[in-house]
């Protein structure tokens, strides 16, 4: 499921989207596998029809149901978690019913890092920690898949989304009265496009402060 586009910004576009790495399955899933091999085990191993027997087909009954039932929770888990990198910010959410949600700007994006052990090599997956201005300052992202790609894919936005705002800062917003170019510089600002510091500069600057 793609990210939705109705809550993209204006002429904001999409780099990344990307859900969890598959190895976020794996204990669902081998709880499950094991459950089976367990239920085959017992009907091999197992005589009779008494109440030991019972017993045991009923728990593995119970253990192999029980891990269908987590396949399928994680698997609405997967669908609904999503990291995506924009032209503008970075996106973590998550959550079937009760969500939650990360965004930070690319502008307040200042270090990143990402940790894999060997296995995590060897699957492709690994952690994304990434350190910012905001409140939070640093946050952990797991399951993600190729993080030294999407490391490299966060560094080439975030040069794409300064050269922009360096060159909205230096160019002139355009003709017209004052009042006309103070509406523009608030487009650029809800936008995301202006911070609220350039904002106010430009501001300043055509009010002749």
């Amino acid at each position: 499921m793609p990210y939705p586009r109705k809550l993209l910004n204006d002429y904001e576009t999409v780099a990344v989207d990307l859900h969890p790495h598959w190895w976020y399955f794996a204990q669902p899933v081998a709880a499950l596998v094991g459950s089976i091999i367990l239920g085959v085990l017992a009907r091999i191993y197992t005589d009779g029809t008494g109440t030991p027997r019972a017993a045991l087909v009923y728990l593995v009954i119970a253990l192999i149901v029980a891990s269908m039932i987590w396949v399928v929770v994680r698997y609405l888990k997967w669908m609904t978690t999503s990291f995506v990198i924009t032209s503008d910010r970075l996106i973590f959410r998550a959550g079937v019913i009760s969500k939650m949600g990360v965004e930070i700007p690319l502008e307040r994006v200042n270090t990143i890092h990402f940790s894999q052990s060997i296995f995590e090599r060897i699957t492709g997956s690994g952690d994304l920690i990434i350190e910012s201005g905001g409140e939070d300052g640093q946050q952990r992202f797991t399951d993600i898949r190729r993080p030294d790609q999407v490391q490299k894919a966060i560094h080439a936005q975030k040069e794409a989304h300064d050269k922009r705002r360096f060159t909205v800062s230096g160019v002139d917003v355009g003709g017209g009265d004052v009042a006309s170019q103070l509406e523009k510089l608030e487009g650029m600002l809800e936008r995301g496009t202006l911070t609220a510091e350039e904002f106010q500069g430009q501001k300043d600057r055509l009010l002749g402060r």
